[in-house]
């Protein structure tokens, strides 16, 4: 759970995470939304994607990055675990 975190942790990659919670994107859809480099967009992706928070699919002959909303049901029930032990002290 430590590279969800530091994942999670930078701004950038929260941005792009809101954008594909409102649909699946390339890199080149994602990248129009900001003001920097293609590369560092693709280096966000890859954090992202090793910290297991999008997944990337072939289309075509586009990658298209969406939410692993796995990854994020297992966040919110350590979140809520943890809740529960809090309230159960």
């Amino acid at each position: 759970m430590n590279e969800t975190f530091k994942a999670l942790s930078d701004k950038t990659r929260r941005q792009i995470l809101e954008l594909l919670k409102e649909s699946d994107l390339t890199a080149g859809e994602i990248a129009d939304n900001f003001q920097m480099s293609k590369p560092s967009i693709s280096h966000h992706l890859n954090i992202l994607k090793q910290a297991e928070l999008i997944i990337d699919e072939k289309r075509g002959q586009y990658i298209y990055y969406s939410l692993n909303t796995t990854a994020f049901q297992e966040i919110t029930k350590w979140l809520f675990d943890l809740r529960q032990k809090k309230d159960r002290s």
